[in-house]
C-alpha cells in the first residue's frame, strides 16, 4: 500500500484542485487586478529559467530563444541554468529553493506526470509543488526498427514480433519514450525483450548494426539514422507529423491512436505563485511562441511551437499523467519500480 501512495495523494489534490477550478477561474476574473496593475514594475531583476536538460538539446536551444525574446519584452535578463539529470529531480530542488517569483522550472511534463511512479520518494510532491503557466514547445518523439529487421511500418513490425515473441529487444530514453513502447507491447499483444542503457548513445550504434531491433526517443536523434537507412523511423507519438521527418505516419495514421502522447515543454512556477503573474507570463509566453520568426527558429531546432493558457496546460499535464498511469499499472509494474 506504501508504494501506492504518490499516485494516491495526486489523485486527492487533484480531485480537490477541479472541483475548485471553476470557482477560481470566476473570482480571478472579478476579484484580481490586472496582470499589469498587480506587478508594474515586474520582474525587478534577473529571470532565470531552470532547465533539467543539457545544452544543446531541442529543449534547450528552444528555451534560449524564449529567454532572448523575453528578455527584450521585459527590460531583464532572463537566463537559463541547465541542471539535468536524474528525472529533472535536481532542476526541480534547484528551482523550489529559491520560491522568489523571479525563478521558473522550464521543463518536460515528466516531473509532474511519471516521476512518482519510477520514484519511491521524491523532494517534491508533484501535485501540489509545480504550478503550470504555459506550454512552450513540443519535442517530437518517435519509434524506429533497425533496417536489417526489414519492417517498414508498424504494422510490419507488430507482425514480426508475435511470430517470434520474446526474441526482439527494445530499448528507450526514460519518460514518455519508455512508456510508448510499454504501451505498443500491451496494445499489440506482443512481447519484446528490454536492454537497458547507462548512456543511450551506443544504442545507436547497435541499431544501425541490428543488435538493438526497437528503439524510442527523440525525433532529432533518430532521423540522421532513418535518412541514411540504416534505421527506419515507423511513427511519431504527436498528434502532427514532425517537419524533420514528413514522410513518416502520426501513431493515430499508423493505427495506434493510444500511443499519441506530445512531449510538451512548459514554464512552471511554484505553489505561491500568484494568478495575476502567472497570466501575465503566459500571455508574454504565447505572444512569443506565435510569433512566425520564432517558429521558423523553434522548428529549426527539431521542436514545434505550442501555445496555451495556464488551464489548458494543466488540463493536458492531467490528461498525459492519466494515461502514463493506466500504461503503467496496465504493465503490471506497481509505482517506483
Amino acid at each position: 500500500m506504501n508504494a501506492l501512495r504518490p499516485i494516491a495523494r495526486w489523485s486527492r489534490a487533484k480531485a480537490a484542485a477541479l472541483m475548485l477550478a471553476p470557482a477560481l477561474v470566476t473570482g480571478a476574473a472579478h476579484a484580481q487586478p490586472s496582470p499589469q496593475t498587480s506587478f508594474p514594475t515586474w520582474p525587478q531583476k534577473t529571470v532565470r529559467f531552470v532547465i533539467p536538460l543539457p545544452p544543446g538539446s531541442g529543449t534547450d536551444l528552444a528555451g534560449r530563444l524564449v529567454a532572448e525574446r523575453l528578455t527584450e519584452r521585459w527590460g531583464q535578463p532572463v537566463v537559463v541554468e541547465n541542471r539535468q539529470g536524474a528525472d529533472g529531480i535536481p532542476a526541480v530542488s534547484s528551482f523550489l529553493s529559491v520560491r522568489d517569483n523571479h525563478t521558473f522550472l522550464l521543463s518536460f511534463a515528466g516531473v509532474i506526470t511519471f516521476n512518482a511512479l519510477l520514484h519511491e520518494r521524491l523532494p517534491y510532491d508533484p501535485a501540489t509543488d509545480l504550478v503550470p503557466i504555459a506550454p512552450v514547445i513540443d519535442n517530437f518523439l518517435g519509434v524506429s526498427a533497425t533496417a536489417l529487421l526489414k519492417v517498414n511500418s508498424l504494422a510490419e513490425l507488430v507482425q514480426a514480433a508475435r511470430a517470434q515473441p520474446g526474441k526482439l529487444n527494445w530499448a528507450a530514453t526514460p519518460g514518455l519514450p519508455y512508456y510508448v513502447l510499454l504501451a505498443l507491447q500491451k496494445s499489440a499483444g506482443i512481447d519484446m525483450v528490454q536492454v537497458s542503457y547507462r548512456d543511450f548513445a551506443p544504442a545507436y550504434q547497435d541499431l544501425n548494426q541490428g543488435r538493438l531491433h526497437v528503439a524510442a526517443t527523440g525525433v532529432p536523434t533518430l532521423a540522421p539514422h532513418h535518412q541514411a537507412g540504416t534505421a527506419k523511423l515507423l511513427f511519431v507519438t504527436n498528434r502532427d507529423r514532425s517537419p524533420q521527418t514528413p514522410d513518416v505516419p502520426t501513431a493515430a495514421e499508423a493505427g495506434y491512436g493510444e500511443l499519441t502522447f506530445e512531449g510538451t515543454v512548459g514554464l512552471y512556477g511554484w505553489r505561491d505563485t500568484p494568478v495575476s503573474l502567472k497570466e501575465r507570463i503566459a500571455t508574454d509566453l504565447n505572444a512569443i511562441t506565435a510569433d512566425p520568426a520564432f517558429r521558423a527558429r523553434a522548428i529549426a531546432v527539431g521542436t514545434a511551437p505550442r501555445s496555451g493558457t495556464p488551464a489548458a496546460f494543466a488540463a493536458a499535464i492531467e490528461e498525459q499523467r492519466a494515461k502514463i498511469a493506466a500504461i503503467h499499472q496496465a504493465s503490471g509494474k506497481s509505482p517506483a519500480q
